[in-house]
């Protein structure tokens, strides 16, 4: 099949929150020399991205999220494993700490970032979802980092990105670590507000970011 064809088929399977076909389109993908990382962005991504709308518009219900969110954590899996199999082939850029910021437990989004920023030589390590701004901070510090993401899918949420920059300065850390943030409510605008040095508008602009900020 041709990539576009893996596409069609990879927006779909998440439509439906087919984990096993979604699984198994992407294995096909591999074996037939596709880019998985290109595939999770323009397909699985949008796929996900299509299932949020419909889910903010009342056409999809929690549950058909749920589903989505599975198939989703599947294929990143396996996209997972396949950029630690191409490791060491891969020019190790940096290390990145990524987190959904407390009070918000939604991190599809995050988890497809993470993916993809692998796929970049950048070590990730995914503190998963609701975490305060000060483990953030002491994980970042604990691993040397040199970038720090954060996510909110929630705008009551987005003021905990704010605190993480108050206590990045008040601790004399800002210029050590390089922020990056994201998520459906958070702009532009609201990044240059809290001092964060860059915004993701979806996941290939937030790889996009992350190695602009590293070099």
């Amino acid at each position: 099949m041709t990539k576009e064809e893996y596409i069609k088929i990879a927006i779909d399977t998440m439509i439906k929150g087919d984990t096993d076909a979604a699984v198994d389109n992407m294995n096909a993908a591999i074996a037939d020399g596709i880019d998985p990382a290109e595939l999770l962005s323009e397909g699985y991504s949008a796929g996900i991205r299509e299932v949020g709308d419909q889910f903010g518009k009342g056409r999809m219900f929690l549950p058909e999220l749920m589903l989505a969110a599975d198939a989703m954590k599947a294929v990143s899996e396996v996209v997972n494993a396949e950029v630690e199999k191409a490791g060491k082939s891969v020019e190790k850029r940096g290390v990145m700490v990524l987190a959904t910021v407390q009070g918000d437990v939604h991190d599809i989004g995050k988890g497809i970032v993470a993916s993809l920023i692998k796929t970049q030589g950048i070590d990730v390590i995914d503190m998963g979802r609701d975490v305060p701004a000060q483990a953030i901070i002491d994980k970042a510090v604990e691993v040397d980092a040199d970038l720090i993401g954060t996510s909110a899918l929630l705008t009551t949420t987005m003021g905990e990105m704010k605190v993480l920059e108050e206590l990045l300065k008040s601790q004399d850390l800002k210029k050590k670590f390089k922020t990056l943030i994201g998520g459906a409510p958070v702009t532009e605008r609201f990044a240059k507000r809290i001092g964060a040095d860059a915004y993701g508008e979806d996941a290939s602009e937030a790889v996009e970011k992350a190695m602009a900020l590293l070099s």
